[in-house]
């Protein structure tokens, strides 16, 4: 198997792992890369998207992700929701956060350091909680492992309990791991006047999408569910090959529930492209 020493990869020491990566003639999409590491005495191969068995051994997500492939999504995502608050002359303090697909807790710590002090986590998986405890141990009020789309009342009433009012969700949007109907769940749970920050691909967030993201985007601003406070174009991390992935980050004041119906369209609507083109974030938010 051919795999690309740490000199022709992206990204500097990573803790001891020796995490190494296919060569770049593979061409591998975002979801289906994979790298090689030493653990333990022998090598292991996983693909990045391999969340649970990456929350299985301690360090190796950081040094992966955050140390060899540069990810930024945390940190972007709490400067910019910081100068929104500045900007409304909110505290941080104030806010009462539901953090979807939580893992380890790494995004949930950026916000901690803004002063926000109340957080609840929620991952489908178990792996996550326990690298939670393991990782950032009482960093969360309460943390559930649950899917959102066949959720307990058990655990809707533990969520109601908390008086949340803030939605986060870091890159963890569009690859099957949390569905529009997923977060529709998770949107619906916090206050009314509540406040959303989200980091999710651009792909995502065009008219070609098939997951779904862009049509309940695109009709959470049109039916005026959300209103944008802000939004940037940034790199989210650096593929194995050294590309720039590109994410948009966003905040947004929250307005009403998303409906039923909206949830429903996004599910069954056909995907179509306008006019043979995609249709970017920037254009969607500022009515293009």
């Amino acid at each position: 198997m051919s795999v690309v020493t740490d000199e022709q990869s992206p990204g500097t020491a990573s803790s001891g792992f020796n995490i190494r990566f296919p060569e770049a003639r593979l061409n591998l999409d975002q979801n289906e890369e994979w790298f090689e590491f030493d653990v333990n005495g022998r090598s292991r191969t996983l693909r990045i998207h391999d969340y649970a068995d990456l929350y299985r051994v301690p360090g190796l997500y950081e040094a992966l992700v955050y140390d060899k492939l540069a990810c930024k999504s945390p940190q972007r995502l709490a400067q910019l929701f910081a100068a929104v608050l500045t900007d409304w002359r909110i505290g941080a303090d104030d806010l009462r956060v539901l953090d979807l697909g939580a893992g380890n807790g790494i995004a949930a710590e950026e916000f901690r350091k803004l002063g926000v002090h109340h957080f609840v986590g929620l991952d489908l998986l178990p792996e996550a909680l326990l690298a939670a405890d393991r990782d950032r141990p009482a960093l969360y009020a309460d943390y559930l492992v649950t899917d959102l789309c066949s959720m307990s009342e058990n655990n809707l009433t533990r969520l109601e309990q908390h008086g949340l009012n803030c939605l986060l969700t870091v890159a963890a949007l569009g690859f099957d791991d949390i569905p529009p109907e997923a977060f529709g769940t998770a949107f619906n749970s916090i206050a009314r006047k509540g406040w959303l920050g989200m980091t999710i691909k651009e792909n995502f967030l065009e008219s070609d999408d098939e997951s779904g993201f862009a049509r309940l985007i695109k009709g959470m601003i049109d039916q005026q569910i959300i209103e944008i406070q802000a939004h940037q174009r940034y790199c989210h991390r650096l593929s194995i090959t050294g590309e720039r992935l590109c994410y948009m980050t966003v905040v947004a004041r929250k307005t009403r529930d998303i409906p039923a119906s909206l949830l429903d369209q996004v599910a069954h609507r056909q995907v179509t492209q306008v006019n043979g083109k995609t249709v970017e974030l920037t254009a969607m938010l500022l009515g293009g």
